[in-house]
């Protein structure tokens, strides 16, 4: 495992201010894992700082037009962070070469993607020469690591509550990792299990990576994962991080979490101005949240919260949206981005009586 606190930089290659950049705009927001110190994106974004580009918060994170501009600017990279989740995890060409001249300043990769870098003869070797490491974040375990769900998720008595979206990209990691945080502040241990490649490369301790566990084994990994979490951190709440959604088509998840991993409590995100799921209308509209708080309770659990994906929204129509919501369903409505989520600490405690 890479070690804590070591100075990163985050590949984005034109795409800082995209929905593809969501791995980065992660690692701008935080991490415990490495030291975020530059972003390497493009001319238009160049000079600009990465924080106030992705919410208007300044953290102190530049943005470089290439590689060589990053490394004459900065000292002391130990890490070069692919920090994009491309359609079917392919590694870009062009973000290949930035790899491949990376590896030559003596700088070791960290890559998220589907395509992994140790499955390249000429970039292992090259590493080998260079003295740096690859890390291929999606790698599946071996078999022999995988774990077979047994029904000890029945014996965790801290209430477990889902993160899930109406959609991809609504940022459901983002909220569960500020839930966590907002518990920390007071007073409660809130624990996260991370089921994506950003949650590890944020420090995640608990969790694994949905999409690279064979079907069979996914239930029984997150079952594990909240187990041991619950069992060494004696947790009072833990939050699990949602990968999709429901109904999407191009990859539907979140049912393993209600039942596998017995979450009874939701929170649940949405975008008002999304309308097609992926914004693509050739996959269809995106359902009420209404009629998913209905699939949810019909499940066995509880909508506890809403949370609003602002995307599109002036800062007028998100609180409008938010008015709308809690007198509709009667719960909490969260606006993380510009509130953060302590509304919901009165909700939790109740949990956790």
């Amino acid at each position: 495992m890479i070690p804590t606190n070591n100075n990163a930089i985050v590949l984005t290659n034109g795409l800082l201010t995209s929905p593809d950049a969501k791995t980065a705009h992660g690692l701008i927001r935080g991490t415990e894992r490495f030291t975020i110190i530059g972003i390497v994106d493009s001319k238009e974004t160049a000079g600009k700082e990465a924080g106030e580009l992705l919410d208007g918060k300044n953290r102190n994170i530049p943005v470089f037009e290439n590689l060589e501009s990053a490394i004459s600017n900065l000292s002391n990279i130990h890490y070069l962070v692919i920090g994009v989740a491309t359609v079917g995890g392919k590694l870009p060409g062009n973000m290949l070469e930035v790899v491949i001249k990376a590896i030559n300043a003596g700088i070791s990769i960290v890559n998220g993607l589907h395509e992994y870098l140790n499955e390249k003869p000429d970039v292992v070797a090259l590493a080998k020469s260079k003295g740096v490491t690859l890390t291929d974040v999606r790698k599946p375990k071996s078999r022999e690591d995988l774990h077979f769900w047994t029904g000890e998720i029945y014996k965790v008595k801290a209430p477990i509550i889902a993160v899930i979206g109406m959609d991809c990209a609504m940022g459901k990691r983002t909220t569960a990792r500020m839930l966590r945080q907002a518990c920390e502040s007071n007073g409660i241990n809130g624990q996260m299990i991370y089921t994506g490649q950003t949650g590890w490369l944020q420090g995640g301790k608990y969790g694994f990576v949905f999409d690279s566990t064979l079907n069979d084994f996914v239930s029984g990994e997150l079952e594990n994962a909240i187990v041991s979490c619950w069992k060494e951190t004696i947790a009072d709440i833990i939050f699990l991080e949602g990968q999709s959604s429901l109904r999407n088509p191009s990859g539907p998840c979140g049912i393993e979490l209600l039942i596998s991993g017995n979450a009874k409590h939701v929170v649940l995100l949405f975008a008002p101005k999304r309308k097609y799921f992926d914004n693509d209308e050739h996959w269809g509209s995106i359902p009420s949240v209404e009629s998913e708080i209905e699939i949810i309770e019909k499940l066995g659990s509880k909508v506890i919260a809403l949370a609003v994906n602002t995307e599109d929204c002036t800062s007028e129509e998100a609180f409008a949206y938010q008015n709308e919501y809690e007198q509709k369903l009667n719960i909490p409505v969260l606006l993380p981005i510009q509130e953060g989520v302590h509304k919901i600490i009165p909700v939790l405690k109740s949990l956790n009586k």
